[in-house]
């Protein structure tokens, strides 16, 4: 009895100290356990967070950012038509008003007009006109129907839907870039930024402007068609009566004053060649009295014989 006495002392502070124990292991494994979990947080806010750009330099680098292209809406077929006539017509003036009359009545106007007179008053001349694309192949009609003879006849068309969709795209993403641009310019402190900002600012409104305008430009050629014409007047020359020609008087006068220089040229020569060649002709004429002389005398003798 007294040993057990004695040993139930030793049991409990026996029991006492694996308690403590224990209660240490557990305690160093949970401070193990959040220092682990505090060391894969850093290490994961380091990894997120350890390229995050200062105030001004990454402002600008996400301003220049291209934002994710949001579904834009394709525009219908955007079609450049233009045509090119040569007609000829019976009378020039009466034919451009008519097709100025018809221009008028689609909507449309005259861009360019010119006209010019050739050789035997012959007219011709030009009209560029720019007509509503959805009364195009009526004007075409109607501007056949004004000639004579269709001499050449071209069409052609452009299709620029794809291109004006991309500048479209591209013009959205200007608009983004430069919306960021303003906010970072408001919350710039130093002037080094205002300045690196500004200038970044003004060259995207610059190529906002460029695209802007390209895009006018497409709606413009899309929406009016453009029709050239050149005429030129089928017109029948009647020559005129030239008097000269019928001048008989001085015909006869003419002739006449022909004639007499012809006589006179003639008298002239007779003349010219009887007077220079006197020395040959006073030979000849005394071998020939000489030769008639002997002639006739031999003929007496013959005759007495």
């Amino acid at each position: 009895m007294k040993k057990g006495v004695k040993i139930l002392p030793v049991f409990i502070f026996a029991i006492i100290v694996g308690i403590a124990g224990c209660s240490s292991s557990s305690k160093s494994e949970d401070r193990a356990k959040m220092s682990m979990e505090n060391k894969s947080v850093m290490d994961s806010s380091q990894s997120d967070g350890g390229e995050q750009p200062a105030l001004v330099k990454g402002d600008n680098a996400k301003a220049n950012q291209t934002p994710p292209t949001a579904n834009l809406e394709v525009p219908n077929q955007m079609v450049i038509y233009q045509a090119d006539l040569q007609l000829r017509i019976r009378n020039f003036e009466q034919t451009v008003k008519r097709l100025e009359e018809k221009a008028e009545k689609y909507g449309g106007y005259i861009a360019e007009s010119s006209a010019s007179k050739g050789d035997k008053d012959q007219v011709s001349g030009s009209l560029k006109i720019r007509i509503p694309q959805k009364y195009f192949q009526d004007f075409l009609h109607d501007a056949e129907g004004q000639a004579a003879e269709v001499l050449h006849r071209n069409i052609t068309g452009q299709d620029v839907t794809e291109e004006y969709v991309d500048l479209e795209s591209r013009l959205k993403s200007k608009k983004a870039v430069e919306e960021r641009l303003l906010a970072f310019m408001k919350a710039a402190v130093k002037t080094e930024d205002l300045l690196k900002i500004s200038a970044d600012l003004a060259a995207v409104q610059e190529e906002i402007e460029v695209i802007e305008g390209r895009m006018k430009f497409l709606e413009n050629q899309t929406s009016l068609s453009t029709i050239t014409i050149t005429m030129y007047e089928n017109k029948v020359i009647i020559p005129n009566i030239d008097k000269d020609k019928l001048n008989t008087w001085e015909k006869t006068k003419q002739q006449f004053m022909k004639s007499i220089n012809l006589l006179l040229a003639c008298l002239s020569g007779f003349v010219v060649f009887i007077i220079g060649n006197i020395p040959i002709l006073a030979i000849f004429i005394i071998i020939g009295v000489v030769f008639i002389a002997f002639y006739k005398k031999r003929k007496n003798r013959n005759s007495q014989e």
